[in-house]
């Protein structure tokens, strides 16, 4: 079994990473920002908690330039993978540099820094970027732009303040980025290789233990609004990543990534998605799957979300990514109605 340490094991995507790595019983050393958090973890795994497959070290700033060297100086020993996947994905923030371009850009490198310093036996390094980090927003309405895994958000730090999703962007595209350049760079003397994993708009089931309804990941709030009556009377905008991917194939990608499962991933990107969706089409699913709630739900024939038609959007290429990961995506009806149903239970349980 694999010794491996996962950052912000408390995250969307991390915490189905996790459970997938304790459920083939590898040893993961998880890191969250508060001992909250530490502490629904070990109450939700409280076998591999005793039996010592699973820790939960407290990194309570990530932008601190050091901030990983205790947990690495600790557990650096026998240590193989580092999946790092603690990175800020919101929109509520006043100072871009601050709270998105810190975190991210200084956590993945201070990561990378106290791994050569303190864990030489670790071999791979799986980050976990986004689609955030291939989009160019100026060619979002472009057929001739095809996006793929070799594709860059030409984006930089001097573009943070023109809106929210820009910022965002940015700290994406600017960490994989020193991501890339730090393992490229000889002076830092890496003795892992890279593969970053980026997927746009992500949906799926929450892990329960973990989950508010009123501090939800960003990318399920769409259909947490939806479910709550929200587009009764309107269907909003998609925005515009309209392609997708479910977060128990993300999961599945870091693990299989990270821990060599597949043949090939060394100092690859790799572009996680399923396919297409429109808030239109979610509307659908939920009318279809869930007739109980229909007096919440946008009636058949409220406009708005649908898809662009395709000679108005990009064109995206992830063929490389789904023939090196083997991976058979889930479909949107069921990546949302599981959705769902994981929402219902954790408002049944509040």
């Amino acid at each position: 079994m694999t010794k491996v340490l996962l950052t912000g094991g408390s995250g969307f995507i991390a915490a189905h990473i996790l459970d997938q790595l304790l459920s083939a019983s590898h040893t993961v050393i998880t890191t969250v920002r508060s001992q909250s958090k530490a502490d629904a973890i070990t109450s939700a795994y409280p076998s591999q908690t005793t039996s010592g497959h699973l820790t939960v070290a407290i990194v309570p700033d990530i932008a601190q330039p050091n901030a990983f060297d205790s947990v690495l100086q600790t557990h650096g020993s026998g240590l193989e993978v580092v999946l790092h996947t603690a990175s800020p994905f919101h929109f509520k923030f006043n100072d871009p540099k601050k709270e998105l371009i810190d975190p991210a850009l200084i956590g993945t490198t201070s990561i990378l820094s106290a791994i050569t310093k303190f864990a030489p036996s670790v071999h791979r390094v799986v980050v976990t970027s986004s689609f955030a980090a291939i989009i160019n927003e100026a060619h979002v309405s472009d057929p001739s732009t095809v996006f793929s895994e070799k594709s860059w958000n030409p984006v930089t730090i001097d573009d943070i303040h023109r809106n929210p999703a820009t910022a965002y962007r940015a700290s994406k595209t600017l960490a994989e980025k020193a991501a890339w350049e730090f393992v490229q760079n000889k002076e830092n003397d890496a003795k892992f290789d890279l593969v970053t994993i980026n997927p746009p708009m992500v949906f799926g089931p929450v892990v329960h233990h973990l989950a508010t309804l009123e501090a939800i990941n960003t990318s399920n709030e769409r259909i947490v609004d939806a479910i709550k009556g929200k587009w009764k009377g309107e269907i909003p905008p998609t925005g515009q990543a309209y392609i997708w991917v479910d977060v128990r194939d993300v999961a599945t990608a870091h693990v299989r990534a990270g821990l060599g499962l597949v043949e090939g991933i060394a100092g690859k990107r790799l572009f996680v998605v399923s396919g297409w969706f429109s808030n239109a089409q979610i509307a659908e699913v939920l009318r279809k799957n869930f007739p109980e709630d229909k007096e919440k739900l946008p009636e058949e024939g409220v406009k708005g979300g649908e898809l662009p038609e395709e000679d108005k959007r990009f064109g995206y290429d992830n063929s490389e990514t789904t023939r090196l990961l083997g991976i058979e995506w889930i479909g949107l009806e069921r990546s949302i109605v599981d959705t769902v149903r994981s929402l219902k239970r954790v408002e049944a349980s509040a």
